[in-house]
């Protein structure tokens, strides 16, 4: 059973900078593909950010509105996986989740994510 622990929420002014860290434990953290979701109040869950597991191609995909903005990278010996986000608008405030599947492909489709972790709220002032 693996679990995700977020932390690195907080409240920034536009413009500013976060950085997301999702701890996982309790499985085979470098084999599987690890993303990001968010959901924003009154909106519908949204795909931010996925990286396959990185023993298969190391493909990384990002929604359009991120691109250039957001940054996604995983630390395999410390089982952490990260989201780097700059130049933050107030339309990326969401609570933002952390995900893991137990395939090693990633996929923007929530349905594709096993694991879940309880989210970290992200709040951009304008």
């Amino acid at each position: 059973q693996v679990q995700l622990v977020e932390s690195g929420g907080g409240l920034v002014q536009a413009g500013g900078s976060l950085r997301l860290s999702c701890a996982a434990s309790g499985g085979a953290f470098r084999r599987v593909a690890l993303g990001w979701f968010r959901q924003g109040l009154g909106k519908e869950r949204e795909f931010v950010a996925a990286k396959d597991g990185d023993w298969l191609r190391r493909t990384t995909y990002y929604v359009d509105s991120v691109k250039g903005r957001f940054t996604i990278s995983r630390d395999n010996a410390k089982n952490v996986v990260y989201l780097q986000m700059n130049s933050l608008k107030p339309e990326d405030t969401a609570v933002y989740y952390c995900v893991a599947s137990r395939s090693s492909t990633s996929s923007r489709d929530p349905g594709q994510y096993d694991y879940w972790g309880q989210g970290t709220q992200v709040t951009v002032s304008a």
